[in-house]
């Protein structure tokens, strides 16, 4: 057995969007006539897909909508924060994440986005920062009934990568992310972006501050 694909997780990974996705989901329950929480954003939608985390927090606030609706409302968010990303001229970027892909691909490793973000989001900030045909499968929020942290998203890439869990290492910040993970048995290193290390220490396989300290080939060595 060897490893030959690697997952990541997007927001609070590639892209550094919490502050951006707070406004858009405050803007969006504004439109319902609610007011937005400082707690809600992490509460409700942290590692969540956006359809998921805003059917929580409308549960929570006792507003049950149709499906149609609550599709509405998700497109009316992902609106709201593509505007702001194209307002935006310096995305706040992971700045290893570059260095660490190129190293991926000199390993002959396969790549995977696996989140619950929308297709035109993931595609937006990959083409701002250059990389729109440098990852070779991306798994976006549209194309599972589950979001994490049911293991639904990372199962399909193994299957679309024809790779098995085994030989698969995923890369995630939450807590949620990396519960996914671990229910379709692919390895899982935590990245301290969101969370202290000993926090997550206790849920993932390995824990580094940054890609740059991820040693690749130690790692491999486990395969």
């Amino acid at each position: 057995m060897s490893l030959k694909a690697v997952l990541f997780d997007f927001n609070n990974l590639i892209i550094d969007d919490e502050i951006i996705r707070q406004k858009a989901l405050a803007e969006t329950l504004l439109t319902e006539n609610l007011l937005c929480e400082s707690s809600d954003y992490r509460r409700f939608c942290l590692g969540r897909s956006p359809r998921d985390g805003l059917n929580q927090l409308l549960t929570e606030r006792g507003r049950i909508v149709s499906d149609i609706y609550l599709t509405k409302l998700v497109q009316r968010q992902s609106q709201i924060y593509l505007n702001y990303l194209n307002q935006t001229e310096n995305l706040a970027t992971d700045p290893h994440f570059l260095d660490f892909l190129k190293l991926l691909q000199s390993k002959k490793l396969r790549t995977s986005i696996v989140t619950g973000a929308l297709a035109p989001e993931i595609d937006l900030v990959l083409s701002k920062i250059g990389l729109g045909d440098q990852i070779d499968l991306i798994i976006s929020g549209e194309l599972v009934q589950k979001s994490k942290p049911d293991s639904e998203s990372h199962l399909l890439a193994c299957q679309q990568l024809g790779l098995t869990p085994e030989h698969c290492l995923a890369i995630e910040t939450t807590f949620l992310g990396i519960t996914a993970a671990k229910k379709a048995h692919i390895p899982v290193v935590g990245l301290t972006n969101l969370y202290p290390m000993h926090i997550l220490q206790r849920r993932a396989n390995w824990v580094v501050d940054n890609l740059s300290d991820l040693e690749l080939e130690r790692i491999m060595l486990k395969y």
